[in-house]
């Protein structure tokens, strides 16, 4: 017989088995749960080329990549701002990366998300900083991409930091040429490395500079930031010789003279250096102040016509409409002041000597003076390191 203390006492005891057997269908369910949640993670795996927090990011490596997965969106801004960077992604789905090269010492964000085969999503964020411009280094380099020079034209950098490790810099710079030329690399002191063949470029080809400096430690804690190949063309041979001798000039293009063309060089006082110099810029018209290359105020003149550099310390062939027109010079005497001048008129008009050599010089044609009483033009003065032989060329080399 089942008393009520009994009855009360089973009753309890199968609520209490009910509650365990609750409990543990809970428990079981619940790591059901999260077996099904497991399956539920993306396969897909996204990186960051610059990870969350750090420093001294590319300005040029910098993007998105995605295994086991596609890209779906991808947000870049400039941190603080929001202002947003415009870039794509690949058409495969697997990279994204920047339309334009970054900003130096710049904070930025990306938010990325993808999706795996299964549709399901990943997602990946940074906050990170580029390279600042103290810890980097750049070099300003000539001929620029696309552009027809003459044969004289070397490959010319110069950075904005002295290097101290040449070998490294120098080897991730590479230039060659169609013709098959050797091209080396010589280094006028730290901060400037030109390449040129041992004789002048051949005519009509093409020549390829390929730049990989991001990254590469130049000196201790300065890296690079520079990647891309440039290519420009050869043009065809033009080399004029100016003899001052008899104040004339040769112009030989392709090995046939175009034309002899009378000019004044430097006067006995102010003498034209000897040597091979390059074209370096042109202008139709340029101001010549007397003060900026050691002079004083013996000249200013503000529309100098027809110039063309040939050292960075001032020689220039170009127009002279300043001389006196019933004593004319050229192809008579040396009156300037280190300079070879061409007859001309004020405002760069008409059918003149100086408009004729300006309109068929190419930048990187060739100037050879000779017999003149000064001495030969120092190689880093100008693009000029056809002045140097071969051999201390190479010995000038890191590589």
């Amino acid at each position: 017989m089942t008393t009520p203390d009994i009855a009360a006492r089973r009753a309890l005891g199968a609520c209490a088995a009910l509650l365990v057997g609750a409990l543990t269908l809970t428990a079981c369910g619940g790591n059901a749960s999260a077996k099904d949640d497991g399956k539920k993670t993306s396969t897909a795996k996204i990186v960051i080329s610059a990870k969350d927090s750090s420093t001294g990011a590319s300005i040029n490596a910098t993007g998105v990549k995605v295994s086991d997965g596609k890209l779906t969106d991808v947000k870049m801004t400039v941190a603080g701002s929001g202002q947003a960077v415009p870039g794509a992604i690949s058409a495969d789905g697997g990279s994204w990366k920047p339309k334009e090269q970054l900003e130096r010492g710049t904070k930025y964000e990306i938010a990325a998300t993808a999706k795996d085969a299964n549709g399901r999503t990943a997602a990946a964020n940074s906050i990170f900083t580029t390279v600042t411009s103290s810890n980097s280094f750049i070099g300003t380099y000539t001929p620029d991409d696309g552009t027809t020079v003459g044969v004289g034209m070397p490959v010319s950098f110069t950075f904005d930091k002295a290097i101290s490790d040449k070998k490294a810099v120098q080897s991730h710079i590479t230039v060659s040429s169609s013709s098959g030329q050797q091209v080396v690399g010589h280094w006028f002191g730290g901060q400037r490395l030109d390449f040129r063949p041992e004789e002048y470029w051949k005519a009509g080809s093409k020549v390829t500079m390929k730049i990989d400096l991001d990254g590469v430690e130049g000196a201790n804690g300065v890296y690079g930031v520079q990647k891309k190949t440039v290519t420009f063309t050869i043009g065809r041979s033009q080399v004029s010789t100016v003899d001052v001798g008899t104040q004339t000039m040769t112009v030989v293009r392709d090995g046939k003279t175009l034309k002899s063309v009378p000019i004044s060089a430097g006067s006995p006082q102010h003498t034209t250096y000897n040597g091979q110099m390059v074209i370096s810029e042109k202008f139709v018209q340029t101001r010549m102040n007397g003060s900026t290359v050691g002079y004083g105020g013996e000249y200013d003149i503000p529309d100098v016509p027809h110039a063309m550099r040939l050292t960075s310390s001032g020689t220039f062939i170009h127009g002279n409409y300043w001389y006196s027109k019933g004593n004319p010079p050229f192809g008579r005497q040396g009156t300037s002041h280190g300079c070879v001048g061409l007859a001309d008129v004020q405002g760069a008009r008409g059918a003149t000597s100086a408009k004729w050599f300006y309109d068929n010089s190419l930048i990187g044609d060739v100037v050879i003076v000779k017999n003149s009483p000064d001495k030969t033009v120092a190689p880093d003065n100008g693009l000029n390191g056809w002045n140097m032989d071969w051999s201390q060329w190479v010995a000038g080399s890191a590589v």
